[in-house]
């Protein structure tokens, strides 16, 4: 089998697994989270559930400094298996396995205040970058 059979097999079988659970495929979710703030629901290894805001959002990522030993590039390819992401409310990268994501609901920017509460108050709020939220 060549590797573009593989791949293709691969592809096949995460876009079906991802249907099932009703969320988007791997790739998919990292390019969301790019560009919007969402709501992750998942498992985490000792079996309690986590719902996580979180985003890649640039306006709503800390800047990264010359000093920093790991930078945003780097969290974010740590694995294909791990998605690295901001998580808004604990103010710092956490990541989760993507297998075990089990929903994703997208935050609409309008909802931010509601849903994001102290974090909206205590930030910038990803207004910095001149957006309209």
């Amino acid at each position: 089998m060549t590797n573009l059979e593989t791949n293709t097999i691969e592809s096949s079988v995460s876009d079906t697994v991802a249907a099932i659970k009703g969320i988007p495929t791997r790739d998919n979710l990292m390019e969301m989270l790019g560009k919007e703030v969402l709501e992750v629901t998942f498992k985490k290894l000792n079996g309690d559930e986590r719902v996580m805001p979180c985003t890649l959002k640039s306006a709503f990522l800390p800047p990264a400094k010359k000093d920093d030993a790991i930078t945003q590039k780097k969290v974010r390819e740590v694995s294909d298996k791990v998605c690295a992401v901001w998580a808004i409310e604990a103010k710092g990268y956490r990541s989760f396995r993507y297998d075990r994501v089990t929903k994703v609901e997208t935050i609409e920017p309008g909802d931010y205040k509601v849903r994001l509460g102290a974090f909206w108050e205590d930030t910038g709020n990803g207004t910095e970058d001149g957006a309209n939220y």
